[in-house]
């Protein structure tokens, strides 16, 4: 294996360590990098008149990416996981030794393992590229960054803010980056070669931290009594958070105290002791199976077609599902979008949405003048079809209503004609939808979730006449987007709503059944779900999802019946957030704490809130009606594989990611012991828990989803 370090050494004593790591579009970290990284410093510790040292990349617009979290797979315990994290600590220990000034010299992403790295270095200057993104990415992947990173951060930028970045994975642009003391300059790419030769110019640093600390940041830093209570409280919220689902971020808390409080030496043997038993975790594994599967699922060849040419998009209907369309395509995918509305004000409304998302970037200072320009005047929009010539794409983005996407279609058709007709329909067949084309070949779905700017998932849906080119297309259109895209079955419902309308179904019968709303939320809160059942409908409106439940009750009989609740609600006006009035109290003002409940719905059900069901119980009922539907929808085709069902279900819904999804929860489960549960609920509560063929097949046979892997038992 060629070496991905090169290193060349000038006449006047600069040397350089160029980074390519042969066969790949980004520089990764591997375990046998090591040796090739030992020779080169072996080379520089016995090189007499060395100055100073580059490190620098031949990648444009990437420093490191990261370690290859490949590596893992290969520990069959946590002792050798801590091995890894042990030698990367050494060959940086070993880097920061050297008696010259280094420099890390960063264009592109610098992340994890990365960023470890610049952190050996004794300075780090980089490009003021958009590109230019650094952090330490660890804890979404379970893990924590093990090769220093737990240590250097916080002696260079305060406990305090370590904690933030290596907690939540944030990712900081160059500016935001120099700010927080992180990178001593940032420079335009042409001129990073000569800051990195003048920063060496300045000689070895003084041991100092590259940012100014505020009178209350020193007391909980340098106090022994400030860092108790810094660290109680990080504990407090990290745990309120975590729910203890997540083991990692109370790891990295560990580590950080550790090092901070007792020395250098304890907290680098804490860092690599947490490694490698986080590496080994349950949560850990699910996390980086979906990390895998995402990246599979950006470079997948979806469908045998090439993509047409896309050039231009327009977006039919201006509201909150349209404008986050028209937002991600101008800022993300970089194509003109021209929005179709009735009138000039809906046009300023969808137009407003994306300004009030590209202002805040621009007066931060993540977007330069010139950018933030660019963005702006790929948007625009009309009332008729003027200034649409050229347009590759449509999407409609109206109401959910038949006879309305059957008049847009004609209509687009006919103003349009040959363009491609994408419907970002939750629920409706997009065979029902083409009947009222004069091209059906060229009419697919392309089903959002909102927040559109936020929500990572696109579910693409071709008929069985879509022509294979046009998926193609529109495929291409959403990863351009910036989104993960599942190819699915046109069938009532698709995947996502499909396996999420029992779960918020059951959350309605507990309700009527006298269960608090609050207690349904936390309980499934607790169980993994970001928002829960109650919440998620105030949100979204309680009016979307009685749209979609009528399909899927015609299409799959009488499990997906909606409680008789849903329809007293919306008889009373409560859509939710959008109407002031849902589950939850909207007029108050209060912004601490949790928003109450509005306990006026108990009274208008006619249901006294009251705990009965115990706690697994209760999120059993929803949760494994979600499980039993994605096991039809696998064995119907709806979705393409387990890992498509997956990630639809993590990135569309936020089904605990550290479970994995919800085949990868079966498989963990096991068939046989869910359908035990699912038999016991179907003779309590009824047939709607009965569990599918699929279920039972895997039972019998012991057939799983997924191979097993070494950290799947807890």
């Amino acid at each position: 294996m060629s070496s991905p370090f090169s290193l060349a050494i000038r006449v006047d004593g600069i040397a350089t360590i160029t980074i390519d790591v042969a066969g790949d579009s980004m520089n990764t970290l591997k375990a046998e990098f090591v040796p090739a990284m030992n020779e080169i410093l072996a080379k520089l510790e016995t090189h007499h008149g060395l100055r100073g040292v580059i490190i620098n990349s031949a990648k444009p617009g990437c420093f490191v990416a990261g370690a290859d979290i490949s590596m893992i797979a290969a520990c069959r315990d946590a002792a050798s996981a801590s091995a890894l994290s042990r030698a990367g600590q050494q060959v940086f220990a070993r880097l920061w030794a050297l008696k010259v000034p280094v420099v890390a010299a960063i264009d592109g992403v610098c992340l994890g393992g990365g960023l470890e790295l610049a952190l050996a270095c004794h300075y780090r200057v980089c490009t003021s590229s958009d590109k230019t993104k650094l952090g330490l990415p660890e804890v979404q992947l379970g893990l924590l960054p093990g090769a220093g990173g737990t240590q250097r951060l916080p002696k260079l930028v305060g406990a305090i803010k370590a904690l933030e970045l290596m907690l939540t994975g944030r990712q900081l642009y160059a500016k935001q980056a120099l700010k927080l003391g992180l990178v001593d300059e940032v420079v335009p790419a042409t001129a990073l070669e000569q800051a990195a030769i003048a920063l060496i110019g300045r000689g070895m640093p003084q041991v100092r931290r590259r940012r100014k600390r505020n009178l209350l940041e020193w007391l909980l830093e340098a106090t022994h009594p400030g860092r108790q209570m810094l660290f109680k409280k990080v504990r407090a919220q990290t745990e309120a958070k975590t729910l203890g689902n997540y083991p990692a971020p109370l790891r990295i808390i560990d580590a950080v105290e550790r090092g901070l409080a007792d020395s250098t030496k304890a907290g680098y043997g804490r860092e690599a002791d947490a490694f490698g038993e986080l590496a080994m975790t349950p949560a850990s594994a699910a996390l980086r199976q979906i990390f895998f599967a995402s990246t599979e699922l950006k470079k997948a060849r979806l469908v045998d077609a090439e993509p047409l040419p896309l050039t231009k998009v327009a977006v039919i209907g201006g509201g909150l599902m349209g404008a986050g369309i028209a937002y991600v395509t101008a800022t993300k995918a970089g194509l003109p979008v021209r929005i179709k509305e009735v009138n000039e004000a809906a046009i300023g409304n969808a137009l407003r949405y994306s300004h009030e998302r590209l202002e805040p970037k621009l007066r931060k200072k993540q977007m330069s003048r010139g950018e933030f320009s660019r963005q702006w005047s790929r948007l625009s929009g009309a009332t008729r079809y003027v200034g649409f010539a050229g347009t590759d794409v449509v999407v409609e983005a109206v109401f959910e209503d038949l006879a309305l996407k059957h008049k847009m279609v004609r209509e687009v058709e006919e103003a349009l004609p040959g363009v491609i007709f994408a419907s970002n329909t939750s629920s409706l067949p997009i065979a029902a939808i083409a009947e009222a084309a004069s091209a059906p070949e060229r009419v697919v779905g392309l089903h959002y979730f909102s927040p559109v700017e936020r929500m990572p998932l696109v579910e693409v849906i071709p008929h069985a006449g879509t022509a294979p080119e046009v998926v193609a297309t529109v495929v291409e259109l959403a990863r351009q987007q910036g989104k993960t895209v599942i190819v699915v079955k046109d069938a009532a419902g698709f995947y996502v709503n499909r396996i999420l309308a029992p779960y918020i179904a059951e959350a309605g019968r507990l309700l009527a059944e006298g269960e608090p709303v609050e207690r349904i939320d936390r309980l499934l809160t607790k169980a993994g779900f970001p928002v829960g059942p109650f919440n998620l409908l105030d949100e979204v409106g309680l009016d979307v999802g009685s749209k979609i439940v009528p399909v899927l009750e015609a299409a799959f009989g009488s499990r997906f019946a909606a409680p008789a609740i849903f329809a007293k609600l919306l008889e009373d006006g409560r859509k939710g957030r959008k109407s002031g009035k849902g589950f939850y109290l909207y007029a108050s003002k209060g912004n601490k704490g949790p928003r109450p409940v509005d306990d006026s719905v108990y009274k208008l059900l006619g249901v006294e809130p009251q705990p009965r069901l115990a706690e697994e119980e209760l999120v059993d009922r929803c949760l494994l009606l979600m499980l039993n539907e994605a096991a039809r929808c696998h064995d119907e085709g709806i979705v393409a594989s387990a890992r498509d069902g997956d990630i639809g279900a993590v990135f569309g819904i936020g089904f605990p990611p550290f479970l994995g999804g919800p085949c990868r929860d079966l498989d963990r489960r096991g068939a046989a012991a869910v359908v035990a549960r699912l038999e016991v609920l179907t003779e309590r509560y009824g047939e709607r828990f009965a569990p599918c063929d699929a279920l039972r097949q895997r039972a019998a046979s012991g057939d799983r989803y997924y191979p097993p892997v070494a950290a799947e038992q807890p």
